[in-house]
């Protein structure tokens, strides 16, 4: 393929995305307007997880069925339909009613997501190879780091002058120019064996994940893990998840394959980006919180002071890992980079009502320099482990990790939030009367609205004395469970003794890389 033409497709590849990227940042800007019941929806903490959690859910399920409709279809061609779904739910989601529609419209959001993020990986892997991909990797890396950045910011903007929809109505032109530039440069590259759709796998996936998520969601909502209503959901969860592993061996051509995972650099590395991407959903709920709720700054103002240098931190992080993985390797740069991850995470603990905000907009970019330092070479390094007719299959559990990784950070982050939450603000209701302390045991937003109706300000300080002990308790969660993620990926990538990768038939390896329609 010509220069010119990868240059083009890059550039493609590069801009699509980022409308997928600044809507997950502004959704969470969004979260305490959405919490608020007279300029928002007054979602609870419930329904902000679902919010998330149903778009999440859906992405991680359907991801691996979209890379086995790639490698059928041609991944533009999945890549394109993708995009088409996301816009047109994004006007749903800007014009919702309730609670509910919006986490119905999230969930079909999820769905264009989950088409477009699997195909772009995949069209990558066959565009570019050797340095060359390590390079457009770090490109769509840099890609995410704009559409964080700009998220927050935009967000910011909108919710200070125009309602709450606007945030989702923002993604409609970007698709529309991205649709036309994808149908004009991007070739459909697809594999010459194409995976059976596995829809047995879809229901048991989806399934399980559904159940698990509910039944970690559902220990927030009633403040506790021991109940028959967060167990059963729970181990039945996992129940289907070991049904759904053990049916996909047994498949000839799976559409997820869990046999990739047994290698020791593809496995662990998508188990390292896993609980990466646990631990970072979790700190970017709380920190939404902490800045618009506890800290009472605007949209935008949070999203400057906290989202917009963690997503300067990532885009400067991506090509500094480019350049120091080819001084030395990828497992010193990216454990490192991990490891400093959580440590940042967990320096959220520190932080008071009080606290000047310099230290949050310093621990904001160190986290994110330290992640941009991670997912670009973790991902090249996986996706290079495995043969190029994998591609769509390796991209797909490659994007399932992170994205369950994703739906079980805000499931399990909020719930430790609301568990931990509601311990702390018992003591400050004894004397409220019913319906403030009903309302106040919501969320700590809750809580502040209540005590204002109710001429108490002394609630609203209890609120915020609870939300911050909560907070503190999820940023250790978060830190341990990132930290845990830098060992499992020092293990994963040590040179001694490393398999070498799987390599495709040299009779393949010389044919055309891709039909092109």
């Amino acid at each position: 393929m010509a220069g010119t033409r990868q240059r083009l497709i890059l550039a493609v590849l590069v801009f699509s995305p980022i409308v997928i990227w600044m809507d997950n940042t502004i959704l969470n800007t969004a979260f305490v307007r959405l919490a608020d019941p007279d300029r928002g929806l007054g979602a609870t903490p419930g329904e902000l997880q679902w919010a998330v959690g149903s778009y999440t859910l859906v992405f991680a399920t359907l991801m691996f069925t979209a890379g086995a409709l790639g490698d059928r279809f041609g991944h533009r061609t999945v890549l394109l339909v993708g995009m088409v779904v996301f816009g047109l739910s994004s006007v749903w989601a800007a014009y919702a009613s309730s609670a509910a529609e919006l986490i119905a419209a999230r969930a079909v959001m999820g769905v264009g997501s989950a088409l477009a993020v699997p195909a772009t990986t995949a069209i990558l892997t066959w565009a570019f190879t050797g340095p060359a991909r390590a390079g457009a990797f770090g490109a769509v890396s840099i890609s995410a780091g704009v559409g964080i950045a700009a998220g927050p910011v935009l967000a910011g903007v909108l919710l200070d002058h125009f309602w709450w929809g606007s945030v989702f109505l923002v993604n409609v032109p970007i698709v529309i120019v991205a649709v036309a530039a994808i149908g004009w440069v991007v070739p459909n590259f697809r594999s010459r064996t194409p995976r059976r759709l596995d829809f047995a796998g879809l229901l048991l996936s989806a399934g399980g994940l559904a159940a698990l998520v509910y039944g970690l969601i559902r220990a927030g909502q009633v403040a506790a893990w021991v109940r028959w209503d967060v167990a059963v959901p729970v181990a039945g969860g996992l129940v289907l998840l070991a049904v759904f592993v053990a049916v996909e061996t047994r498949i000839h051509q799976p559409s997820f394959d869990p046999r990739l995972l047994t290698q020791r650099i593809f496995g662990g590395g998508n188990a390292a980006l896993g609980l990466l991407f646990l631990a970072m959903t979790a700190s970017t709920f709380y920190a939404a919180f902490y800045l618009q709720g506890a800290r009472g700054y605007s949209p935008l103002a949070a999203g400057l002071a906290g989202a917009l240098p963690a997503a300067v931190g990532v885009m400067l992080g991506a090509p500094l890992a480019t350049r120091l993985v080819a001084r030395s390797s990828p497992r010193p740069v990216t454990v490192t980079g991990l490891a400093v991850a959580g440590l940042a995470m967990g320096c959220w603990s520190l932080l008071g009502l009080h606290t000047p905000l310099i230290w949050t907009e310093i621990l904001s970019f160190v986290q994110g320099l330290a992640i941009g330092t991670v997912i670009a070479p973790v991902s090249t390094a996986v996706m290079s482990a495995i043969p190029l007719d994998r591609a769509g299959a390796g991209s797909a559990v490659n994007n399932t990790v992170r994205q369950t990784g994703s739906v079980l950070g805000i499931a399990a982050g909020g719930t430790i939030m609301s568990i931990v939450y509601r311990s702390g603000i018992e003591d400050a209701l004894t004397a409220a009367p019913a319906p403030v302390r009903d309302q106040a045991r919501i969320s700590a937003e809750q809580a502040r609205h209540a005590a204002a109706a109710a001429h108490r300000p002394g609630l609203a300080e209890a609120a915020d004395r609870a939300f911050m002990h909560a907070m503190h308790v999820t940023s250790l969660w978060t830190m341990v469970i990132a930290l845990a993620g830098a060992v499992v990926l020092a293990v994963a990538l040590r040179p001694a003794g490393a398999p070498e990768p799987v390599a495709a038939p040299e009779r393949e390896r010389d044919e055309p890389a891709a039909d092109r329609v």
